[in-house]
């Protein structure tokens, strides 16, 4: 029997779009926080220095969205299989209302030192925390959908100061932590065009523009897409790259899942594992990704309403997911109440709901079609952190195949899709060791 044409587009979607992960989207009036500087021509490379006040009448905004939310009935099932359960978000609504306090966390980034400048005519915002460690080994690291740099704060600390944090001066690490366009405090594309290939171009103007000259690049998520095209353009300076989101899957894998079919012949015991979880992913799972995919301006109910974005942005994998219901629930694991309502509120106090949805329809639309966990033919020293509840866990059969310059490899049992925000340690642990050999 023939595919019809529908079923063909969404097999083709979700081809595109298998292994995305990310929360996100929001949007409430906060214009004001974003830079405002014009870059001229005589100034097309400053770099301006950054700093984030949020206008108390927006946090007051914020609460009375919240208060006046319009609730509907509960689920009729006693699972998170409908989505979002309303006894979570209502506890989460409750906190964010009564209790939340945007102001530590403002504090904790204005501490940093935060900056903004203009690439290609977009201003990109970023963190630049220099070690006092002479050879420290400068590294960009890159958040995905629905993070932002609030994923990456717990690690500032321990990969620049190891001495402080049970490392030796030999592990320090220079770090740049950029907002991608249309995320964060990063401009807004006005056009089409900011995808991974881009952004991985922009990430390379960026890093020569401070300095450094020979660097590793880490990502997971969008954040695995930038540096692999990163690696696969090999700009002058780049040494390797860290993913905690692989992307290995093999070609015969990538069609079955596509077409709904059945394991091919053949796979371990880990190979079928990846496969269960990327079988349930691409049948349960996948529904924001190929909303953004194709319809992202659609989405102006999260752009006005808090816990409407809140609700998209939770929902983004099953097991992160439970992790987050179990922090509202009075049992935090990894991430707490306050780490996830410090990344949505930074979504809505920025009004980036749909401009950071818009980079699944741009990668959909002006790249060639391809799964998001295929193979791309990396050829540069690649070091894989496999987390057993990321999306899938790339098994190292995978990893070794998808990567001939596979330098580090290790798994983990827990571990969700957010590693370095719920897994700081294991995720420093494995930044030393899997750039030692490149320094």
């Amino acid at each position: 029997m023939h595919q019809s044409k529908a079923t063909e587009a969404i097999d083709q979607d979700r081809r595109r779009l298998l292994g995305t992960a990310s929360i996100g989207v929001a949007v409430a009036g906060a214009a004001s926080l974003l830079p405002t500087h014009s870059v001229t021509a005589a100034d097309g490379d400053a770099i301006r220095p950054f700093r984030i006040n949020v206008p108390e009448e927006a946090l007051v905004d914020l609460r009375r969205r919240i208060n006046a939310t319009k609730w509907p009935e509960r689920e009729t099932v006693t699972d998170a299989s409908q989505g979002v359960q309303l006894d979570t978000i209502q506890k989460l609504a409750r906190y964010w209302a009564t209790e939340y306090d945007w102001r530590k966390v403002e504090a904790r980034l204005n501490a940093l030192p935060n900056f903004i400048t203009n690439i290609d005519g977009l201003d990109i915002h970023f963190i630049d925390v220099r070690s006092k460690h002479e050879n420290a080994l400068p590294m960009i690291v890159t958040h995905g959908w629905p993070g932002s740099i609030i994923e990456q704060l717990k690690i500032i600390e321990p990969l620049t100061n190891p001495t402080a944090h049970g490392g030796s001066a030999a592990d320090a690490f220079h770090l740049v932590i950029p907002s991608l366009p249309g995320y964060g405090f990063s401009g807004k594309p006005t056009a089409p065009g900011w995808n991974p290939v881009s952004i991985a171009k922009a990430w390379a103007t960026l890093m020569q523009r401070l300095g450094y000259t020979k660097y590793v690049a880490q990502g997971g998520d969008w954040g695995n897409a930038v540096s692999e095209v990163m690696a696969l353009q090999q700009p002058p300076g780049l040494l390797g790259i860290h993913t905690n989101m692989a992307a290995t899957v093999p070609p015969d894998v990538s069609k079955a899942l596509a077409v709904g079919g059945p394991p091919p012949a053949g796979l371990s015991l880990d190979e079928k594992h990846a496969w269960d979880q990327l079988d349930d992913f691409y049948k349960n799972g996948l529904g924001y990704a190929l909303e953004m995919n194709n319809r992202p301006q659609t989405l102006y109910g999260i752009a006005d309403s808090p816990v409407g974005l809140a609700a998209w942005m939770i929902d983004h994998d099953i097991r992160s997911y439970q992790m987050i219901a179990r922090a509202f629930d009075g049992k935090p694991e990894g991430l707490t109440r306050d780490d996830v309502l410090d990344n949505v509120t930074l979504y809505w106090l920025t009004n980036t709901a749909i401009s950071s949805a818009r980079l699944y329809w741009d990668t959909r639309h002006n790249l060639p079609a391809g799964g998001f966990f295929d193979v791309r033919g990396v050829k540069i020293p690649v070091a894989v952190s496999a987390f057993g509840e990321e999306i899938y866990q790339a098994p190292k059969s995978w990893a070794e195949n998808a990567y001939p310059n596979l330098i580090h490899y290790n798994r983990f049992p827990k571990g969700t899709h957010f590693a370095a925000w719920e897994q700081p340690k294991l995720f420093v642990d494995e930044m030393r060791a899997g750039f030692r050999s490149l320094r």
